[in-house]
């Protein structure tokens, strides 16, 4: 049986490309940034920044904050009609 390549950034050359003025290194008051319990939040991923990220497929849906993990956050989101718990770094982050 033949087996997948790739990992978890498989195909993603496009969907985590950052736009032309943002290349570089990311910002410290994005890398720090705070929320919390019950924010909105939109995941949109930082390709320069590793840890934390999410699977490609739930690259810019909305969802909730509902704890800190570590340096990371647990963030609900409705994928199809299952709620899917993802632990995102909040680089990938943006408020609603």
């Amino acid at each position: 049986m033949a087996k997948k390549k790739g990992g978890m950034r498989r195909r993603t050359r496009n969907t985590f490309k950052k736009s032309i003025r943002q290349k570089g290194k990311i910002s410290i008051t994005n890398f720090f940034n705070e929320f919390k319990k019950g924010d909105g939040v939109r995941l949109k991923a930082d390709s320069s920044v590793h840890h934390g990220l999410y699977f490609h497929r739930f690259h810019g849906r909305a969802g909730i904050v509902q704890a800190k993990k570590g340096r990371c956050y647990e963030v609900l989101i409705k994928d199809i009609n299952k709620q899917k718990m993802l632990i995102v770094h909040p680089a990938h982050l943006q408020r609603l």
